[in-house]
């Protein structure tokens, strides 16, 4: 039995060993901030938010294999928790975006939209979105430049080690900065906290779509479902995900979760490289953070906000930076010939504006150029 053989379990296409766990750990980048911002704020009971996407991470790894990742829908958190949302109307959220991605799914929107979508557009989101995480993480690391520029320089060295994978080692370092700081006094006794059911109006249903959700649609469409499958296309080529089939996921765990306590989630490009360039290459990724969230929302829910607010942030800063890195490796795929016009504005306008905005205008920039004579096969 060789070491690699011996530090990993396999189970058919499964792999449960360092590597997935550290890939597990991808997108944490993304969940921390909002996470605290919803118990804190908007006042979620952490066990049925931890648990529901945990159960949501364990099956969507069973069905597909596949580390795809589970995250807050973004537009719909930063408002909720802007706006100081009641719980009910977080869940009312959720349930009325399970809805339209089901619906999306079954009429076939998201595979008509996928099909028309040219691959500069879809380059120009990714390459737009790693921007934005890049952005994000210098400000975060700037709150310890020290630990930031070290977390960087880890995870560059140790990358996908085997042995010491790089998110493993960096969430280890973050757990014993907090333990000399004295900072894990916040940390209860574990106690057994269960989910509880949950409930919400039609009426919050529609004022949630009024506030927040009809802005989350295109941007959930570009990012969750268009730019995702792209990059299992791109890292799994003989296991292609359908938009479709994206879709029809997000809608029906979000039809499902927030009678439990769970909050609008979705898939995301950025959550999918976090997690493969940290190492997760199959659906255990998916399983081991499943089960860690849920033994976390059943346990520690009594100190898991605390605890998310004092981990340092420039270590989350580092991680979301190499990812944000290694979203804008994809620009390298295209033909400047013909991609570089309706990739840069797809780019610039998603910057200046955001996501569903730059896909609309890349979108008609290349149709626009492929109407001029002489460019029918740009």
């Amino acid at each position: 039995m060789t070491n690699d053989e011996y530090i990993t379990l396999k189970i058919k296409s499964f792999e449960f060993n360092l590597r997935e766990l550290a890939g597990s750990m991808g997108d944490f980048g993304t969940l921390f901030p909002l996470a605290i911002g919803y118990i804190a704020v908007c006042g979620l009971n952490p066990a049925g938010f931890l648990v529901m996407m945990g159960v949501a991470n364990i099956v969507t790894g069973l069905l597909y294999r596949l580390p795809i990742p589970i995250e807050p829908m973004k537009v719909l958190a930063v408002v909720a928790i802007a706006q100081h949302w009641a719980p009910s109307m977080v869940y009312a959220s959720g349930f009325g975006m399970g809805i339209v991605w089901t619906v999306f799914a079954l009429i076939g929107v998201m595979k008509w939209i996928a099909k028309v979508t040219p691959d500069s557009v879809i380059r120009g989101i990714q390459v737009a979105l790693g921007i934005i995480l890049a952005i994000e993480a210098i400000k975060m690391i700037s709150t310890w430049w020290i630990i930031g520029v070290l977390s960087i320089i880890t995870g560059l060295v140790l990358g996908r080690n085997r042995y010491a994978p790089a998110a493993i080692v960096l969430m280890a370092l973050g757990l014993v900065i907090m333990i000399v700081k004295g900072q894990f006094n916040l940390v209860e006794p574990p106690r057994l906290t269960l989910p509880i059911i949950t409930g919400f109006s039609p009426r919050e249903v529609w004022q949630s779509f009024l506030q927040a959700g009809f802005a989350q649609i295109p941007l959930t469409a570009t990012n969750a479902v268009i730019a995702t499958s792209a990059l299992i296309k791109s890292y799994w080529p003989e296991k292609p995900v359908s938009e479709s089939r994206l879709s029809l996921n997000m809608g029906i765990m979000n039809l499902i979760l927030p009678f439990f306590g769970g909050m609008p989630l979705c898939h995301g490009a950025g959550g999918l490289a976090g997690q493969y360039y940290f190492g997760a290459r199959t659906g255990g990724a998916n399983i081991i953070e499943g089960l860690i969230e849920i033994a976390m929302g059943l346990f520690l829910a009594g100190s898991i906000a605390g605890l998310f607010s004092v981990f340092p942030v420039a270590i989350i800063g580092a991680m979301m930076f190499l990812v944000g890195v290694e979203l804008v490796k994809f620009a390298r795929g295209i033909h400047w010939d013909r991609d570089i016009i309706p990739m840069g504005t797809t780019l610039i306008v998603s910057l200046l504006t955001n996501m569903a905005y730059g896909f609309l205008s890349g979108f008609v920039v290349y149709y626009l150029i492929k109407s001029i004579p002489g460019r029918k096969n740009a």
